[in-house]
């Protein structure tokens, strides 16, 4: 009998009087028994964290950085654990579970610098004006109060990690609220937490069902909410909470973007294996995976069957084995939308070059030209292993393809030329353009979010740590300057 897993509440481990069962979506086998937390359990844990938001504020940062430190060291530690177990519940393949532990220690360790540089204030001389003689203002960063982070499933360890690292760095206090389909490592994040010296109050883990989320999301000791996951959601969040600060990582529909000059037969191999790797990579249950790819015609007719080739030689399977590139979706439900979604666009006229199959949970790799502009799949953010590819004339009609979208989360574009790149960077409206590779390169140090229904805000350490903060300026009057 598997045995129920205890959530983190304000620190130590408690339990309640339902549970919820998490099963491995590529063969459906118990992963684990999660104890599901009560109201009265939920409203203790807000409660302990509005409590210590001033003492947690105060607290030193070599204490802040020591505990996100120890955090790192033991997800390096216990590496392979944890990614078995994001592997199982997730249906991650194994080595991209390894993947995101090793950047979730990254995540920790960057958090734990940034501790100890943050706030030390940016001092100015107001006697640049006569009515400031003898004024000094020094600016620091106050935190804004309690962090509401809630996680996704595709990266519950990563993205658990962005939110409550930064928290700590700051002495925010945070709860997380796992996805419930993927709470079993964010749960081994609050086993790392419980080592630590932080106060009691400054984190909680709580398995809450999403149901019940509208009276956490609105309560007012709650003033930030962090949030990873679907249009939909997270603009209801916002609009339910106007007078809160929001971050919101939405989504997107992501484009690379192939270029004329790109045009040798090793440019063309790396840009198909690229494209090929990340549209796939985490099932295609990635924000930034690639969804689109747009190729100048000049380039076009040779690029298309190279794609298809490197699509087709990913290795579906086993999540759990060692050469799976590409596992299961995250249920069968989310395989039977992907399943319908191309259905529809081969309806009505798109060309199925690669895949189309579903098998349970499972979907191959597929590859879809000539799809119309007003399929779903053409509009919307597939978050699964589909790609479409569609011919252009010219760098202003790729830009304009780009552009066409209604997401703007990350764009990849295939040139060599500096001039190229500058201008890419100046016209599409995306929050990140990344050169001579797919839209799907993030480095956790960078901030990462989007324009236009990619959401609102930045994540990436240090710029999580601005938006969960607010200045406050300190004038000191009749002094010596």
């Amino acid at each position: 009998m598997t045995a129920t897993h205890a959530f983190w509440l304000a620190g130590r481990q408690a339990t309640g009087t339902e549970t919820l069962d998490v099963h491995n979506p590529y063969d459906n086998r118990l992963v684990g028994t999660v104890a599901v937390a009560t109201e009265a359990q939920v409203e203790e844990a807000v409660a302990a964290a509005h409590a210590v938001r001033d003492t947690f504020a105060a607290t030193p940062a070599h204490v802040r950085a020591k505990a996100l430190n120890h955090v790192a060291d033991r997800l390096a530690e216990r590496t392979e654990e944890i990614a078995r177990l994001i592997s199982a519940e997730n249906g991650k393949p194994i080595k991209w579970a390894r993947g995101e532990v090793g950047r979730a220690v990254s995540v920790f360790r960057f958090a734990a610098e940034e501790a100890r540089r943050w706030n030390s204030g940016d001092a100015q001389r107001l006697d640049t004006d006569a009515g400031g003689q003898g004024r000094l203002a020094l600016t620091r960063r106050i935190p804004k109060g309690v962090v509401l982070g809630i996680a996704p499933f595709n990266f519950p360890l990563n993205l658990s990690a962005h939110k409550v690292a930064p928290a700590i760095a700051v002495g925010a206090p945070i709860i997380l609220k796992p996805a419930p389909a993927t709470p079993l490592s964010s749960l081994v994040l609050g086993e790392l937490l419980a080592e630590t010296d932080l106060p009691a109050g400054s984190w909680s883990v709580l398995t809450v069902p999403n149901d019940r989320m509208p009276a956490l999301v609105q309560d007012e000791r709650l003033p930030v909410i962090s949030f990873t996951g679907s249009g939909p959601v997270g603009y209801a969040i916002m609009d339910s909470v106007p007078r809160k600060h929001c971050t919101l990582e939405l989504g997107g529909n992501g484009a690379a973007v192939v270029l004329g000059d790109w045009d040798s037969e090793e440019d063309l191999d790396r840009a198909a294996n690229r494209i090929a790797t990340f549209s796939n990579y985490q099932g295609g249950q990635s924000c930034i995976s690639v969804q689109r790819v747009i190729a100048d015609a000049a380039v076009y007719d040779r690029l298309l069957p190279k794609i298809v080739a490197a699509v087709e030689a990913q290795v579906t399977g086993d999540p759990a084995d060692d050469a799976t590139d590409v596992g299961p979706l995250v249920s069968e439900a989310a395989a039977e939308r992907v399943e319908s979604w191309v259905t529809e666009a081969v309806d009505a006229g798109a060309t199925l070059l690669a895949g189309g199959k579903r098998d349970g949970a499972s979907y191959a790799p597929t590859v879809l030209a000539d799809v119309p502009g007003d399929v779903t799949i053409a509009v919307e953010e597939v978050f699964g292993p589909v790609l479409t590819v569609k011919k252009v004339d010219g760098e202003a009609e790729a830009f304009a393809e780009v552009n066409s979208s209604k997401y703007g989360l990350q764009a990849g574009v295939f040139t060599h030329d500096l001039q190229t790149a500058f201008r890419a960077h100046r016209a599409l409206e995306v929050g990140g353009v990344v050169i001579g590779d797919a839209p799907s390169y993030r480095a956790d140090q960078m901030p990462y979010g989007g324009a236009k229904q990619s959401g609102v805000g930045r994540e990436g350490v240090r710029y999580a740590m601005d938006d969960y903060t607010y200045e406050r300026v300190l004038v000191l009057t009749d002094l010596a300057l």
